[in-house]
């Protein structure tokens, strides 16, 4: 453990840079546990970090990373101990704090998760962010009264992490989900072996610009911002619940009061980086339990070693990506 591998991003007069290198354990931040990573995944919150397309990282330079799992290795927290499977996923890892791309992390026992019964390490990051994320979003919805008989969900961004995920989470929940994709006829297949019951072409949709249109959907997960997200805050149907996720179509939003206060539909911000503990426990141990996704096999199209991160990050950011990539690290 003297020297260890990771990838690191660098900034030079507003430039960044990733690059593989060795390290040591004392260039990592602090934190009282240390781990010996197995796996990470890529977000796209990642691949803005890495490719230097988004500003991610706090300073510099910074290992990214934003999941991580892994067996820890040493530990002066009473609460873990050598051996033990561990998991993080947000809690600023991979911003200001070192993340998960480097065969070694020093973490803070506060952030640390105990991998639950029922999941491995490999399904963890399969999971990763992204499933955390998913499931979020469900636990909000039910817990602010949305049912099945309110009619379908509607997932956009679906062949993503998020998205592919949702959709598995809320058929297991006993929704009707409909996947709006920009990659319909390519993605067809994905997308059916994930369970949706209809595909429908964002390209195809009338968006409209009325105050309210007709309502189309009990809810909806939206992983897209802009204008897709303001169509569907204008045809969700009333008391239906928005979990808005993402912002890869625009981080604008440009809407009326109308269907908020007409139709009572909420539009609930799904936060995953700082979650309460509480919470963040629960819904782990539903995704090893009761939650857990069906189509992980299928959800992995793609595995990655550290050496073939950066290449893989420009393809997600490309959008040539489906389902999740898996980073295998150390020693796994």
């Amino acid at each position: 453990m003297s020297r260890f591998k990771a990838l690191r991003v660098y900034q030079h007069d507003k430039t960044t840079a990733a690059r593989i290198e060795t390290i040591a354990l004392d260039d990592l931040g602090a934190g009282e546990v240390v781990i010996r990573v197995a796996f990470s995944g890529i977000n796209y919150k990642d691949a803005l970090a890495v490719t230097g397309k988004g500003r991610i990282l706090k300073t510099y330079p910074k290992v990214p990373g934003i999941d991580l799992a892994g067996v820890v290795e040493h530990s002066e927290h009473a609460q873990f101990k050598p051996g033990d499977q561990v998991l993080v996923t947000g809690c600023n890892i991979g911003e200001v704090r070192d993340g998960g791309y480097a065969e070694f992390a020093r973490l803070p026992a506060e952030i640390l998760v105990p991998l639950p019964q029922g999941l491995s390490l490999r399904e963890a990051m399969a999971i990763g962010t992204a499933g955390f994320t998913a499931a979020m979003a469900l636990k909000r919805m039910l817990e602010n009264h949305q049912t099945p008989e309110m009619g379908p969900i509607a997932v956009t961004g679906p062949t993503g992490g998020v998205g592919s995920i949702a959709i598995d989470l809320f058929k297991r929940a006993g929704f009707t989900v409909h996947a709006i994709t920009g990659k319909a006829g390519v993605a067809d297949d994905y997308l059916e072996a994930l369970g949706a019951d209809e595909i429908v072409s964002r390209q195809s949709l009338a968006l409209g610009t009325k105050p309210l249109e007709n309502g189309l959907w009990g809810g909806a997960v939206d992983n897209l911002g802009g204008e897709t997200l303001a169509w569907l805050t204008r045809t969700v149907r009333p008391w239906g619940n928005i979990g808005s996720i993402g912002l890869a179509q625009s981080h604008e939003l440009h809407t009326t009061v109308m269907p908020f206060i007409l139709r009572g539909v909420s539009l609930l911000g799904i936060h995953s980086v700082e979650v309460p503990r509480a919470w963040r426990e629960d819904l782990w141990r539903k995704l090893a339990g009761e939650w857990k996704p069906r189509i992980l096999d299928r959800l992995i199209t793609r595995e990655v070693t550290l050496d073939e991160l950066p290449a893989a990050c420009e393809d997600l950011i490309k959008g040539v990506v489906q389902g999740r990539t898996l980073v295998r690290i150390a020693g796994a």
